[in-house]
């Protein structure tokens, strides 16, 4: 028996959507903020994409965005060269840190004590909240721009991969490198699964799997199309991957096999995130939306529901949404 895919569209940006982070679940669900060029980022409840405000203050593109695990908190990275730390109740600008250029990423540590920076000055910064008014430290090392910067390890190491082609292991304490990989071209997405320490790397059309701890190859898959982020299943029975194509991939993570793709973006997908439950994904596209897209096709979940067609003939099973 087929079934249709039917994705959430969320609404509300005017520009591109270029980040996207999940919340942990918390008491009250999850939480999901994107990042948009329009310089507004905005929370949204996780399960079903209903806005709940939007952070005003940046002004320029927002590239990054991240909420800690029980979504008290946002912060996010501009061109205006500031992070800002929010709080994501109230939707108020708690910290503005100024940077020399563009900022591109940011990431709390599990703590929620320090937030890690980088971006188009090639530095990292990492900021101790409780003192903000103290210098960053800062790691030097990368040539080019930072694209992604993330705790690993229990936040005892950072792992960044910039526009110079290399992602790079770095030791907190000493602040020096551990390990460099060297890609041919530059990569366009990261994302690092704590369960496991699976690093998540996309360049080109290639979706590669990393030891996080040792930078080891586990493996490589290749999509149709040039894909610029992918994200593993809470689970790893499989991950998805959007990218120039305008559509989601869905790829058996032991097999490799591709399972499944949609099209419902009107532009190239720029980011893709598992939710924590593994029961939906979240894309941003170019074409200014996000949509939600069900992992299990035809199952009852936040705003889906599943139903049966009147025919008494139709094989085929859809899923609509109230």
């Amino acid at each position: 028996m087929a079934m249709r895919q039917t994705p959430l569209t969320c609404s509300g940006h005017t520009r591109p959507v270029v980040d996207l982070a999940f919340s942990g679940i918390t008491p009250y669900g999850y939480f999901l903020i994107s990042a948009c060029k329009d310089g507004k980022p905005m929370l949204r409840q996780g399960d079903t994409g209903d806005w709940i405000g939007t952070f005003l203050g940046h002004k320029g593109a927002v590239w990054g965005a991240t909420l800690n695990t029980d979504a008290t908190k946002a912060a996010t990275a501009a061109a205006d060269f500031t992070a800002k730390v929010w709080d994501a109740v109230s939707g108020d600008e708690v910290l503005s840190l100024a940077h020399k250029h563009i900022v591109k990423t940011v990431s709390f540590t599990q703590d929620n004590n320090c937030l890690l920076t980088g971006g188009n000055d090639k530095l990292l910064r990492i900021y101790d909240l409780s003192n903000p008014e103290a210098a960053p430290q800062e790691i030097a090392g990368h040539t080019s721009a930072i694209k992604k910067a993330l705790w690993c390890n229990n936040d005892k190491q950072i792992l960044s991969a910039a526009e110079d082609k290399t992602i790079r292991l770095w030791n907190r304490s000493s602040m020096e490198e551990v390990k460099t990989l060297t890609f041919d071209t530059s990569v366009s997405s990261m994302e690092y699964v704590a369960d496991g320490e699976i690093l998540v790397i996309t360049y080109g059309k290639t979706i590669a799997f990393y030891n996080a701890l040792s930078l080891e190859l586990i493996k490589t898959v290749e999509a149709p199309a040039p894909i610029n982020s992918a994200s593993l299943h809470p689970e790893k029975d499989f991950f998805v991957a959007g990218g120039d194509d305008f559509k989601l991939y869905k790829f058996d993570y032991s097999t490799k096999e591709e399972l499944e793709s949609y099209k419902g973006h009107f532009g190239p997908v720029h980011c893709v995130r598992f939710s924590p439950d593994g029961e939906l994904y979240a894309s941003g596209s170019e074409d200014g939306t996000l949509r939600l897209w069900q992992t299990a096709v035809g199952k009852t979940y936040g705003l889906w529901k599943c139903v049966l067609p009147v025919c008494e003939n139709a094989d085929i099973l859809t899923t609509t949404k109230y």
